[in-house]
């Protein structure tokens, strides 16, 4: 067989090689961008790592309430880069498992400049996380404090009594909702 004969073919599954491994790589960068995403998505579904979820307030309305009380203990952290004060009105509560309540936290913007933070969370256990249902959450949306400005921060939230009959948690007595506030990316903001 001359090299002549070869080359078409040759070029014909080279070229077959390359488109499939330039759509392997295009396929893999959108996994890598979706990864992110579809990760919070997964951990907000199912409790994943401490994350709570997040309900409306017609989900609310038909949680049964129990007898059986639980404590929960807040947390609070705030980045070295973010200038404020952070911290929980009360560190700690006793509530009814299946009832609302409501804990309030207080920001404090230590600048002489207008600052916007926002706010990550998780509940330990981790396997309460599921169970942890927030309703209204200041976590849910970035906040701007101007200088020397102090606001009160409320979450309304509740324990599914679905965790009393969870082997895995239903003996657990203490909660703990953790916030750390980070400043927001300027870049993000288009600044």
């Amino acid at each position: 067989m001359s090299s002549a004969a070869i080359s078409p073919d040759i070029a014909r599954r080279n070229r077959r090689a390359g488109i499939v491994a330039l759509g392997l790589a295009i396929g893999m960068l959108g996994l890598g961008y979706a990864a992110v995403p579809l990760y919070r998505i997964f951990c907000e579904a199912t409790g994943f790592g401490g994350t709570t979820m997040k309900v409306s307030e017609a989900a609310a309305d038909k949680i049964a309430v129990t007898n059986k009380p639980i404590t929960i203990r807040f947390d609070s952290n705030v980045s070295s880069a973010l200038p404020w004060r952070f911290k929980p009105e009360n560190t700690t509560e006793k509530i009814t498992i299946g009832a609302r309540d409501m804990a309030a936290f207080t920001a404090t913007n230590l600048s002489s400049k207008p600052v916007t933070g926002t706010a990550t969370f998780n509940v330990t256990p981790t396997q309460a996380g599921r169970y942890f249902a927030k309703v209204q959450c200041f976590c849910f949306t970035e906040q701007t404090l101007e200088p020397g400005e102090t606001v009160r921060m409320p979450v309304i939230y509740y324990v599914d009594p679905a965790i009393l009959t969870d082997p895995d948690t239903k003996d657990i007595e203490e909660i703990t909702l953790s916030y750390t506030f980070y400043p927001l990316d300027q870049a993000k903001k288009g600044s």
